[in-house]
C-alpha cells in the first residue's frame, strides 16, 4: 500500500478550512506518512508565525490517505 499526505489549514475562529499541501510522492507506509505530517505540520506553524497564528487561532489538520499502485 502506498499513501499520500495532505495537510490543511483551518481557523479556530470561523472554522473556515483551505488545502495547503499535497505530498506528490507516495509513501510507503501509513508509519512514514504520519511522521511527515507531523513534522510538516510544525514547520508550516512556524513559517506561519506566532502572531498570526494566535491572532486567527490557526491549526493545520492532516492526513495520510491510501492510494492504489498503478
Amino acid at each position: 500500500m502506498n499513501f499520500i499526505l495532505t495537510l490543511i489549514l483551518c481557523s479556530g475562529i470561523d472554522g473556515m478550512c483551505i488545502p495547503m499541501y499535497e505530498e506528490k510522492k507516495p509513501f510507503k507506509d501509513f508509519y512514514d506518512c504520519i511522521l511527515s505530517g507531523s513534522f510538516k505540520s510544525i514547520i508550516e506553524l512556524e513559517n506561519i508565525g506566532r502572531e498570526t497564528v494566535n491572532d486567527n487561532k490557526l491549526y493545520i489538520k492532516f492526513g495520510c490517505n491510501e492510494v492504489t499502485k498503478s
